[in-house]
């Protein structure tokens, strides 16, 4: 019964990457308006309308993005040492150590085996990694980038509105909010759906640093939450959503950054595609855990 349950909410998540795979196979649509148009409106539109939520209260969660920024901040330091090893650039092994699928794979999972309680904490999460990710992440890449591009991002904004809207409990008229809900709730599908036309785009011919990239990423992310948990007070839900967040593959946007920067995109592809199919496995082993 438990592996019925458990197949239930991973087998939802993976057909629709399935189905991306499929169709980029069958096509090879161009994805780049749709990937804008989710980037710019849809996730922008379901961060505003978690945040600005009545039932959302921005200081039930300061524990939890604590542990987030531990997580992904300590698991580019245990990642370090592997990458001295393997004799890999820290720029090329290191960002996709830390920043992880938290919006493509963390929200729909967290949802399908939490239920809709769980999206406010899971956006959260969401939110800490990308926000490390655009001021860290572009750090390492560029020491020199300029940090008011952050600022310009829909997302921060959409962010940075939302809590200002929790915080001084501000209401939406209703048929305002149900509009932004429904944009929102398009991001989702998207994100898995664009997930699955990347995975055309393997490249085996670095699949070694794939394979290690693949192993090293949910380890370093599993090990930096069971050191923080006992400092952290945080409920079950989040607790378990935590360990979950500790165990996704590394985010799309690993590659795209190497890409910008020319920062070895091929090694950085491989990692990031050969991570996200290793979640097939990686993934259910964290459910079966949190959900035991």
């Amino acid at each position: 019964m438990f592996l019925v349950r458990l197949f239930s909410i991973v087998f939802p998540v993976f057909a629709l990457v399935a189905v991306g795979y499929l169709y980029s196979r069958w096509r090879q649509p161009d994805m780049t308006a749709a990937n804008q148009i989710n980037m710019m409106i849809l996730l922008p539109a379901l961060v505003f309308h978690v945040l600005s939520g009545k039932d959302f209260h921005l200081g039930e969660y300061g524990w939890l993005a604590l542990g987030a920024a531990a997580v992904v901040l300590g698991s580019g330091l245990l990642a370090l040492p592997v990458a001295k090893l393997a004799r890999l650039s820290f720029k090329t092994f290191v960002p996709p150590m830390m920043f992880t699928n938290s919006g493509n794979i963390g929200l729909p999972l967290a949802v399908l085996a939490f239920g809709a309680q769980a999206l406010p904490a899971a956006v959260v999460l969401f939110l800490v990694e990308n926000a490390l990710h655009f001021t860290l992440g572009t750090y390492l890449m560029d020491h020199r980038a300029p940090l008011r591009k952050v600022f310009a991002q829909p997302i921060v904004i959409a962010t940075l509105a939302g809590i200002a809207f929790s915080l001084l409990s501000w209401t939406i008229p209703a048929p305002l909010s149900e509009a932004i809900g429904m944009l929102g709730q398009a991001s989702i599908p998207l994100l898995l759906f664009a997930l699955g036309t990347r995975l055309t785009r393997i490249d085996f011919g670095e699949w070694r640093i794939g394979v290690l990239g693949a192993v090293a990423c949910p380890l370093t992310g599993v090990l930096m939450v069971v050191l923080v948990r006992p400092f952290l007070d945080l409920t079950a839900l989040q607790a378990s959503l935590l360990f979950v967040f500790g165990a996704l593959p590394p985010a799309v946007l690993n590659y795209l950054v190497a890409e910008q920067y020319r920062q070895e995109p091929d090694k950085v592809a491989s990692i990031v595609l050969l991570g996200n199919l290793a979640g097939l496995i990686s993934l259910p082993i964290a459910l079966a855990f949190v959900l035991r």
